[in-house]
């Protein structure tokens, strides 16, 4: 396989109760094509997945998000699941770690209810992009033009609806970190 992603690192950042396949899928296929990924959270130690319908796995937290430095990363990783993204959503550290890829133009890619912490973030008004249906209005409240499609690339910005759309993501994903910076990825100003 074309390591294209070679030289790449990767934050990928979840609270408790990221659906797990959302976070082990991208992230097996992010380290296939050579990148570097690194799982950051506002936990100390461990991270606890979401298994469709009950807990899952515990993962290791690479780094605290209060020690998590945006500079050091070229793309950014939001799982979804709907514990984890309410989560991230409320805390001010998790909105300014996502907020500074947007303001770099560095690629980032969200799946599910990932899109809802780039609602906090203040990074959706005006883009186009897609989530679990159940948080279309949410997107569309703050600004978004939400569609359903399997996957959606906005300036930089990848996003899908659910596990079912994993392989069309990861595909778009690796394509959209491999060209790095997007001049137009710029963090959009809130309504």
């Amino acid at each position: 396989m074309e390591k294209r992603l070679k030289g790449k690192k990767i934050a990928i950042l979840v609270a408790d109760g990221f659906e797990q396949v959302e976070l082990t899928e991208p992230k097996q296929a992010l380290e296939q094509a050579g990148a570097e990924t690194r799982i950051v959270s506002p936990n100390p130690d461990k991270v606890r997945g979401w298994n469709h319908t009950d807990w899952g796995e515990e993962f290791p937290v690479d780094v605290h998000l209060d020690r998590g430095d945006p500079e050091e990363y070229d793309a950014l990783l939001l799982p979804g699941g709907v514990m984890n993204p309410d989560h991230l959503r409320r805390n001010l550290k998790a909105q300014v770690f996502v907020k500074s890829f947007f303001d770099a133009g560095k690629p980032v890619a969200a799946i599910c209810h990932g899109p809802w912490t780039l609602i906090d973030a203040g990074v959706i008004a005006g883009r186009k992009l897609t989530s679990y249906e159940s948080i279309q209005t949410d997107l569309r409240n703050a600004g978004a033009k939400w569609v359903d499609e399997a996957v959606v690339v906005d300036r930089g910005l990848v996003t899908s609806r659910k596990p079912d759309d994993i392989p069309a993501f990861n595909r778009k994903m690796i394509e959209e970190f491999a060209e790095g910076r997007h001049a137009q990825q710029r963090r959009a100003k809130q309504a």
